[in-house]
């Protein structure tokens, strides 16, 4: 049944998130090009400006505190930081001038949509996961107050979504752990709200990767396939720093060129959430250390609804995904887990 009142804030979610109420004193819209640790630092300062003793109590924690590298995207009774359904409306539009000038706008959209399958998750499982399911359930946190020259983190966390930040300097530093989560995988029911049926959130972390195992001959595929079922779960979920798994799957170098191209599109798709400072980086970084020692590697099945797994993985960072959970409403592997973590050390640390 229709909840009036989380539809109402999912309204008041989805409008901040077009700019409605983004805008400025002058009337600038913030969804622009110009995100960045610059706009961070920015938006920090202004998300705080709006906070009471006690809401910034919550908010604001120290750099060094033992929270900055606690994540985890299971739903949680509470989690560190202020949640967006105690904000006021101006605190609200803060915090998510915050998040939009940490993401790229397709990173933005992603996470504005993840927040919304909380009310979908609410219709489909009805009155008894009340207070579970909330588009508003959504907790931000900055470590040290935002500068220019000191670090300072940011993290914007709640159920299937973990995105931290550090930024030094005025530009992001680090952007990991990276994760976003869908379920439903695909919206197979007609649900209320601005998701509707045939929604696939993270459609593109899916089905590129179908389609690079589809374009494999046998004797390629036979390399990339390191298991006939999938893995449960990512691995090192909640854990600060990830450990690199055996390298397994095809490389870089053993596919042709339109199948090189198909991995790079890949894994676009997960640089290209974040801002463009960051995703030259990435690809930077990629570049140095070679793509032909970077492999894919596939987990059971090869068609939808069966659990399926994949992960890339170079010398500095891991990208994996998991659908092996049924959705809300008990569609088999309909709900999708994926990251990207750095194996030279998440949260601007070193390496485990």
């Amino acid at each position: 049944m229709r909840n009036p009142r989380l539809f109402s804030r999912l309204s008041l979610i989805t409008m901040l998130c077009f700019g409605g109420l983004l805008a400025t004193a002058t009337g600038a819209i913030l969804l622009q090009a110009n995100s960045g640790g610059a706009a961070m630092v920015q938006s920090g300062n202004a998300f705080l400006s709006t906070l009471d003793d006690a809401a910034k109590s919550k908010a604001l924690l120290a750099y060094d505190a033992a929270e900055r590298t606690k994540w985890h995207f299971i739903p949680m009774p509470t989690r560190k930081g202020l949640v967006i359904r105690d904000m006021n409306p101006a605190q609200k539009a803060a915090a998510l001038r915050l998040l939009r000038a940490a993401l790229s706008e397709s990173g933005y959209e992603k996470s504005r949509r993840i927040m919304s399958l909380e009310a979908v998750l609410l219709e489909l499982e009805g009155p008894k996961s009340k207070g579970r399911r909330d588009p508003e359930k959504y907790y931000v946190t900055l470590f040290g107050e935002p500068s220019d020259t000191q670090p300072w983190g940011f993290s914007f966390e709640g159920h299937h979504m973990s995105l931290n930040f550090v930024v030094e300097g005025g530009k992001i530093v680090d952007s990991t752990p990276q994760f976003f989560a869908s379920n439903p995988a695909e919206i197979k029911n007609d649900v209320s709200g601005p998701l509707k049926k045939g929604t696939r959130v993270l459609r593109d972390e899916e089905q590129l990767a179908f389609d690079l195992m589809a374009s494999l001959q046998s004797s390629q595929r036979e390399k990339a396939i390191f298991a006939a079922e999938a893995p449960a779960e990512i691995s090192d979920a909640g854990e600060p720093q990830p450990t690199a798994p055996k390298l397994v799957g095809i490389s870089y170098a053993s596919l042709n060129g339109q199948q090189q191209e198909m991995l790079r599109s890949l894994v676009d798709v997960y640089i290209d959430s974040m801002t463009a400072e960051v995703a030259a980086d990435r690809r930077q970084i990629i570049d140095n250390d070679g793509w032909n020692d970077v492999h894919f590697a596939w987990g059971g099945a090869l068609k939808t609804g069966i659990g399926h797994y994949y992960r890339v993985q170079g010398k500095s960072f891991l990208i994996e995904f998991v659908n092996t959970q049924p959705d809300a409403a008990g569609n088999p592997a309909n709900h999708i887990h994926c990251v990207w973590r750095d194996l030279t050390g998440d949260f601007n640390l070193p390496a485990k």
